[in-house]
């Protein structure tokens, strides 16, 4: 294939991992709904023989977050649930403790109240929904909700995914392959990753010093006991299960695909969203954080994709990304494999944007 952009973007890619910046990276790009890059470089593992292609799979972490945005976002213009609704309305377990106030709206803008992750859990319980729920479900508010903003950096996760679950009736996974994978023909964004697609995965490396907390005393946004989250993301148990917050994995382009159907011209024609719905999401909802929006980090700011306000998305640890900037009618999917301090991510967004002038 050959697209505009698509030479020099190749060319950068091959530069990051030749100089031992980049392990192994993907990047995808739409403008105006149409495919104009699909890059990769680099190995997926150690092995000097496992490189990486279009089809590899990697894991995304906080990425993962915006597809879940966008799932609950369906249910909320197909109107069966409104971002002011309770989320007890839908989950009445969810009311304990004082949570009965909480909205879909609170839960999408980190608003909730309900940051840490609930204590005396392991890999077991984190791996199984309905226990994870149902520990969800018990916990009390550190905050009253609407009004501070602290990031759901995992609980986020199973409170969207539930709400979803409760409305619809099918696993959130299978929400996500149904609704949002099925309309774009997407083969490669999974949130629980079957079996038979394992052998596709990346596998993820930590650079940096990254131990895990000593204290693990009290609750949370991310558990000490987890440890470092490359190794989590390791796990094939991990893999297998359901964590709308942090385990998606996926390639480059299907991130990039499912952006580009949040923006006028839709990816190749095909829109998951309408524009008045994807405009509600994309303004600032958080009292104290004006990087949030409605389920998606908002453009404009130093935490994502400074370089325009009318950009919306997630990124998630080790800079994975996937961002729709309205400015542009442009939607970038990016994945990588080794997380370290450097400049690979921004160096990447601003060649394919100057590219686009």
């Amino acid at each position: 294939m050959s697209f505009p952009l698509q030479e020099p973007v190749q060319k950068t890619l091959d530069q990051l991992v030749a100089s031992g910046a980049e392990r192994g990276l993907q990047v995808a790009a739409y403008h105006r709904g149409h495919l104009v890059v699909d890059a990769w470089a680099g190995l997926a593992s150690g092995g000097a023989g496992d490189k990486v292609t279009a089809e590899t799979l990697f894991p995304v972490f906080s990425t993962s977050k915006g597809i879940a945005a966008t799932a609950a976002h369906l249910l909320v213009e197909r109107r069966e649930i409104s971002c002011d609704a309770t989320i007890a309305k839908v989950w009445p377990e969810f009311a304990a403790n004082g949570k009965g106030a909480i909205t879909l709206r609170h839960a999408l803008s980190h608003t909730a109240g309900i940051p840490l992750m609930p204590a005396g859990l392991g890999f077991e319980e984190l791996c199984d929904w309905e226990k994870m729920c149902a520990a969800i479900a018990g916990l009390a508010p550190v905050s009253p909700a609407g009004a501070r903003t602290d990031y759901h950096a995992m609980t986020f996760g199973w409170i969207v995914g539930e709400i979803v679950r409760r409305i619809d009736g099918r696993a959130f996974g299978r929400f996500v392959q149904d609704e949002i994978c099925r309309p774009l023909k997407l083969k490669s964004l999974f949130v629980g990753l079957p079996d038979a697609e394992i052998g596709r995965v990346a596998t993820v490396e930590e650079t940096r010093k990254n131990s895990p907390a000593a204290d693990d005393s009290g609750s949370q946004p991310v558990p000490a006991w987890i440890g470092r989250l490359d190794e989590m993301m390791n796990r094939p148990d991990v893999r297998r299960a359901c964590l709308p917050s942090s385990n998606g994995i996926m390639n480059a382009r299907a991130i990039a695909a499912h952006y580009a159907a949040l923006l006028p011209g839709g990816c190749e024609g095909v829109r998951l969203l309408r524009e008045e719905t994807v405009a509600a999401a994309a303004e600032i909802h958080s009292p104290s954080a004006p990087a949030w929006g409605l389920g998606y980090q908002l453009g404009g700011t130093a935490a994502f994709y400074p370089a325009s306000p009318a950009a919306f998305g997630h990124g998630g640890y080790g800079g994975s990304t996937g961002v729709a900037d309205r400015e542009r009618d442009l939607a970038i999917g990016i994945t990588r494999n080794r997380f370290d301090e450097n400049e690979s991510v921004s160096r990447i967004v601003r060649e394919i944007r100057a590219g686009l002038k």
